[in-house]
C-alpha cells in the first residue's frame, strides 16, 4: 500500500512543489524544494491562459455533461428494466458493446460526423458527445441497481395515482441516490481532467478547457515546466477538493451497488 501511495502522490508532489520554482530551478532539481516560493508564476498563468475563462468552459462543460448523462442513462435504465423483453435486452447490449470500442478507433468518424453536424469547437457540441460516450457505462451501473429495487415500491405509487413520470422523480430517483453520486463523481473526474477528446473538438481559445489550455506551456523547441506546473496545481485543486468532500459517498455507492447487483 505505500508503494501505491507513492506512485500517486509523488507525482503530485513534484506538480505541486515545481509550481513554486522558476525553470532553472526546475530542470536542476525536480524533487527539491524551492529557494523561494514563486508565486508569481501563478499570477502569469492567470493571465496567460484566461484561467477564470478556461475554469468556466471546464465547469460548463463537467456540469452539463454529467447531468445529462445521469437523467439519459437513469431513464433509459429504468425504462429498460421495468420492460423486460426481447427489445429491451437488444438495446441494452447494443448500448453495451460500444464499451469494448477504443476511443482512438473513433476518432476520426466522430470529427467528421460532428462536423457534418455543426458540433466542433463548440461548447454545446462537445457536451452532446460526452453524453454519448458517458452513457453506456453509467447505463449499465443503473441497470443493475434497479433491479434490486422492488417494483411493489413502483405499483404501489400507481395505485395512488401517480403516473410513469411521478414514479421516476419521486420514487426511483430518491433510491437511487447512492448510485448516482457514484456515477456522478467518476464521470466528473473523467470529463474534467480529459485533455483528448477537446482537443480534436475545441480549436477556437474561447472555447478551451483547463487541460487544453496549459498544454500551451509545452512545445517543440520550449518547456516552460515552472509555468506549467502552475496551471496543472490550479487545475488539479478543484478536482481535489471536489474528491475529498464526495470520497465517502463513491465507497457507500460501490458497497451498495456490490451487495445489491
Amino acid at each position: 500500500m505505500i508503494v501505491l501511495a507513492l506512485l500517486v502522490f509523488v507525482p503530485l508532489y513534484i506538480t505541486f512543489i515545481n509550481g513554486f520554482k522558476t525553470y532553472n530551478e526546475v530542470a536542476t532539481s525536480t524533487l527539491a524544494l524551492p529557494q523561494v516560493f514563486q508565486f508569481n508564476n501563478f499570477a502569469v498563468v492567470w493571465k496567460q491562459i484566461n484561467f477564470l475563462g478556461v475554469f468556466m468552459n471546464s465547469l460548463i462543460i463537467t456540469v452539463i455533461s454529467v447531468g445529462g448523462i445521469l437523467f439519459v442513462s437513469s431513464a433509459a435504465a429504468f425504462q429498460l428494466v421495468r420492460r423486460p423483453g426481447l427489445a429491451s435486452q437488444i438495446i441494452f447490449l447494443a448500448i453495451l458493446s460500444s464499451l469494448v470500442i477504443p476511443f482512438q478507433t473513433m476518432m476520426i468518424p466522430l470529427v467528421k460526423v460532428a462536423q457534418e453536424l455543426k458540433l466542433i469547437n463548440t461548447l454545446y457540441g462537445i457536451i452532446v458527445m460526452y453524453w454519448g460516450f458517458g452513457v453506456p457505462f453509467a447505463l449499465f451501473l443503473y441497470h443493475g441497481f434497479i433491479k434490486s429495487i422492488p417494483r411493489e415500491l413502483e405499483e404501489a405509487a400507481l395505485i395512488d395515482g401517480s403516473g410513469t413520470v411521478g414514479v421516476y422523480f419521486r420514487i426511483l430517483l430518491p433510491l437511487l441516490k447512492p448510485i448516482t453520486t457514484t456515477v456522478a463523481i467518476l464521470n466528473s473526474l473523467w470529463i474534467w481532467n480529459d485533455f483528448l477528446l477537446p482537443l480534436i473538438t475545441l480549436s477556437s481559445k474561447k472555447n478551451q478547457t483547463i487541460p487544453l489550455a496549459s498544454s500551451v506551456y509545452f512545445g517543440q523547441y520550449t518547456n516552460e515546466w515552472h509555468l506549467a506546473m502552475a496551471a496543472l496545481t490550479m487545475a488539479v485543486i478543484p478536482i481535489i477538493i471536489f474528491f475529498l468532500a464526495m470520497q465517502r459517498y463513491i465507497i457507500q455507492g460501490i458497497t451498495a451497488g456490490a451487495v445489491k447487483g
